[in-house]
């Protein structure tokens, strides 16, 4: 009979770091009161050092049969971009986001199409009851083979999968589920590490992809550790403002396709609707010809958007002026501030500055730095920025323009919603883009970029 083994060991919920004894901060992450105790139980394993049958053995490549990985398609063609085209049969998927922003709606949707035209889905649900997904289920459509089991015993689970053998299967989430052989709670570090990687284990050996919703943090990381993250395939975060109707569902790991790839949805009564233009809705509200609005080109995953960049300059009240970005990295705000005020002589010192992204997007990367200084430029100017202009470009410290990545992809975007004109920084390599659907307009340095987008009056 095998022995069972108990320890105690205090594990950090937010690193997943582990000690011997409990302590008031992290020494990994830094972060206060995270740590928990957690008390194991585990039956002692068989040592197979001694030899013994192996459970794999090795295969040749060329006998590896892949004719299990066609991918199942989607209707839903802005899911399927973000996976890669398609659900890969054995995969396991990690789908998270804040409370409320729609990740269980999603996946309902995701389980209806694919219960409706591929085979039987197992929906599971440790935080709802079945007549509360029914309610879900028939306010988004017909669900065809779709079956719904209400449990958070992991092992109970394990044996109705074995039983239905469905094409996909969603557990919704993987904080309420549960190991017998664990006596810590559900929702803890060692409950999430094991359950993964037990559904890991079973979509690889039956062919079954898994979805599994994962909680976040109140700084919007995957509660639990990162090794939550590298057990599975596909790691997805849904992310929006809860305030606005679009959400975009990112993609930050993918083996079977590319990362940081970006699907568009708008929240509607129905469900989530795909937005199979972006750039078209974000930039449908925009007012022409009004001071401290840009446009800019930016590029989420593979695919470029066009979001309309807003600031507003105040004269200040206080001694300290306040400098506010919403969808925009407060450091580039400054840097961008800075370079007005010392290369192209704008008098910001006494001014409040606010730059916001319309349509709850956030952006990352300098290709939109270009856009925000003539944002800034055109409210404290009073002066718009032209109508038909698209900007495009990195600011440096000494004033001077950097080209960006993907220009071609960007400039084609931009001459497909109806935009004549494009600022580009100047370079060797502008020749080498497209100039048949769209006029360049380039600049080396800030002050030439401002000359050439304000409207003269």
């Amino acid at each position: 009979m095998a022995k069972t083994k108990t320890h105690t060991q205090f594990v950090c919920q937010q690193c997943g770091s582990v000690q011997l004894k409990w302590m008031g901060r992290c020494p990994d992450c830094g972060e206060w009161n995270s740590f928990v105790e957690v008390i194991e139980e585990r039956s002692g394993r068989k040592d197979r050092s001694g030899g013994g049958e192996p459970r794999a053995t090795p295969v040749r490549l060329s006998d590896v049969q892949s004719d299990r990985l066609d991918r199942i398609p989607m209707a839903m063609e802005e899911f399927s971009r973000v996976l890669g085209g398609g659900i890969v049969p054995g995969c396991l998927v990690l789908v998270s986001g804040d409370p409320g922003i729609g990740k269980s709606t999603l996946l309902m949707q995701v389980a209806m199409q694919v219960a409706e035209t591929h085979g039987p889905v197992l929906y599971v649900s440790g935080e709802e009851s079945a007549q509360q997904l029914k309610m879900r289920a028939e306010r988004l459509g017909s669900g065809g083979q779709l079956y719904l089991l209400t449990e958070t015993d992991l092992d109970e689970i394990v044996t109705h999968l074995g039983n239905l053998k469905p094409r996909l299967a969603i557990v919704d989430s993987i904080q309420t589920m549960t190991v017998s052989e664990l006596t810590s709670a559900a929702g803890s570090i060692s409950q999430v590490r094991e359950c993964t990687a037990r559904l890991q284990s079973l979509a690889k050996s039956s062919g079954t992809s898994v979805f599994i919703v994962g909680h976040v943090t109140k700084s919007g990381a995957i509660a639990g550790p990162k090794v939550l993250e590298h057990i599975v395939d596909t790691v997805l975060y849904l992310e929006g403002d809860r305030f606005h109707t679009y959400r975009l569902l990112r993609s930050t790991k993918n083996r079977f396709g590319a990362t940081d790839e970006v699907g568009v949805f708008e929240m509607r009564s129905g469900g989530l609707a795909e937005v199979a233009n972006p750039s078209e809705a974000f930039l449908a509200e925009r007012l022409p010809n009004a001071p401290g609005s840009a446009i800019a080109v930016t590029l989420e995953g593979t695919r470029p958007l066009l979001v309309e960049v807003q600031a507003l300059c105040s004269t200040s009240a206080f001694g300290l002026p306040r400098r506010t970005a919403n969808g925009l990295d407060l450091n580039r705000l400054l840097l961008i501030a800075a370079v007005l005020s010392k290369r192209v002589g704008l008098k910001l010192g006494d001014q409040d500055v606010f730059a916001n992204v319309i349509g709850g997007l956030h952006i990352n990367e300098p290709a939109a730095d270009l856009a925000t200084a003539c944002a800034i430029a055109s409210s404290m100017r009073d002066v718009p920025v032209a109508v038909d202009l698209a900007i495009i470009g990195e600011v440096g410290l000494s004033g001077e323009l950097r080209t960006v990545g993907q220009m071609p992809a960007r400039l084609n975007e931009a001459a497909k919603l109806g935009f004549a004109r494009a600022l580009v920084p100047k370079t060797h390599r502008t020749a080498d883009l497209p100039k048949d659907k769209i006029e360049l307009v380039t600049a080396r340095s800030v002050n030439e970029a401002l000359a050439l987008a304000l409207v003269k009056k």
